[in-house]
């Protein structure tokens, strides 16, 4: 009798097994995420997972980011949206908005990774209405790059404010050879006017750009242009491969960007440039912070196991392989000081510029004007054909309208 009841227990036990190892019993988690890089790590994350939670099932979809939100606001009004989902600050809203987000505030005050975030990641997604709906995943933050064989020469050191900035730029500036800074005039050089303005007074709401004291701070960056002198004559038309190509050819000493660059200028530089954290301009200096986070949706039946999921691919470790491979940087303090895929000093300059890192508010005003309105009206003022006045009321009107 007691050997037919352990064979009768032994084949409940390899039933049961089967059963979960089929699907039948484990909770599936459908999982979108965006990943160009052909090093994709997922299928590794997913083993590692599942092999610690026998009784979760991770179904990890690489959704291609040229469709990547048609994608997701088309399933969420389908009701067909995933149980979890990487996602970026500017859909946050509207994602609120459709009430699609599950609020995540006290699964993290609870989550022993919490205290190997990195300082201020938190805060920089939170959302419109004070909850936490965002796990960041990854991020990059503007710094300044400068190129320390050109600073020796002149027996300078990286600035640490605006006055020590405009005394930099102007002692390196040998016209027409090499210019003190690198400005992006054209579409996606906001953030970098943003380092000078915002932290000089200037902010972005109603009544918060045309102030005397916004006005004087964007007169000032255009003087640099205007009167100093110390950007290339290309500024107004520049973008994102001018000022790169000028900063690795020697033709600024200075220029303002995140980690994505550093091992295109370091392969042509070597250890002839280096970063620190943009110049404070007023009481605190002000950067720009990118993100990446992900998201459980309020719509998911499995949202303990997707929040499982989401906090074990932000955790040490996991989170380390991930970005690996992303080229972006690990959100772990753990994973910050033994990080590989950069240099330690472009790390060293992105860990310390994030206490001050900031965001614009994700609306529709804003990527107007990031769009739009800023590159349009920041090349009109750098060629003189309108005031730093006006220039800033043309951004107020935006504001004004929404």
């Amino acid at each position: 009798m007691k050997k037919l009841m352990k064979k009768l227990l032994a084949a409940c036990g390899l039933a049961a097994g089967l059963a979960l190892a089929g699907g039948a019993q484990a909770e599936t988690v459908r999982f979108w995420y965006h990943f160009d890089n052909p090093d994709n790590p997922m299928s590794k994350l997913v083993q590692k997972f599942e092999a610690a939670n026998p009784g979760i099932k991770i179904e990890a979809e690489n959704i291609p980011w040229n469709s990547y939100y048609d994608n997701l606001y088309t399933a969420i009004v389908g009701g067909n949206a995933p149980d979890a989902a990487m996602v970026k600050l500017f859909a946050q809203p509207r994602l609120v908005e459709m009430g699609a987000l599950e609020p995540i505030g006290d699964r993290i005050e609870k989550w022993s990774g919490k205290t190997d975030l990195l300082d201020n990641l938190l805060s920089l997604n939170q959302g419109p209405d004070g909850k936490q709906y965002y796990l960041p995943i990854q991020y990059v933050v503007l710094y300044l790059y400068y190129r320390t064989d050109l600073f020796k020469a002149a027996g300078l050191e990286p600035p640490k404010t605006c006055e020590e900035f405009l005394h930099a730029a102007k002692a390196l500036t040998k016209a027409p050879d090499v210019y003190g800074f690198g400005f992006r005039g054209g579409k996606g050089g906001w953030d970098q006017w943003g380092t000078f303005v915002f932290s000089k007074g200037a902010k972005f709401e109603q009544g918060g750009l045309t102030t005397p004291e916004a006005i004087a701070a964007n007169q000032w960056l255009i003087d640099l242009h205007r009167v100093h002198k110390v950007f290339p004559p290309s500024a107004p038309n520049d973008g994102f491969q001018e000022i790169l190509g000028a900063f690795k050819s020697g033709k600024t000493a200075m220029t303002i960007h995140h980690i994505g660059s550093s091992a295109d200028v370091v392969k042509a530089l070597g250890d002839k440039v280096s970063a620190a954290p943009v110049p404070r301009c007023g009481d605190k200096a002000w950067t720009s912070y990118g993100d990446e986070s992900l998201a459980v949706f309020s719509s998911s039946g499995v949202k303990d196991a997707a929040w499982k999921w989401i906090s074990f691919l932000a955790e040490g470790e996991n989170n380390v392989l991930f970005n690996q491979a992303t080229g972006q940087l690990t959100v772990t303090k753990s994973g910050s000081k033994n990080w590989k895929l950069h240099e330690q000093r472009f790390v060293d300059a992105t860990v310390a510029s994030l206490p001050f890192a900031s965001v614009l508010p994700q609306t529709s005003a804003t990527a107007d004007f990031v769009n739009t309105v800023w590159p349009t009206s920041m090349q009109r003022a750098l060629t003189g054909q309108i005031s730093a006045e006006e220039m800033m009321k043309e951004i107020e009107a935006l504001l004004a309208s929404q």
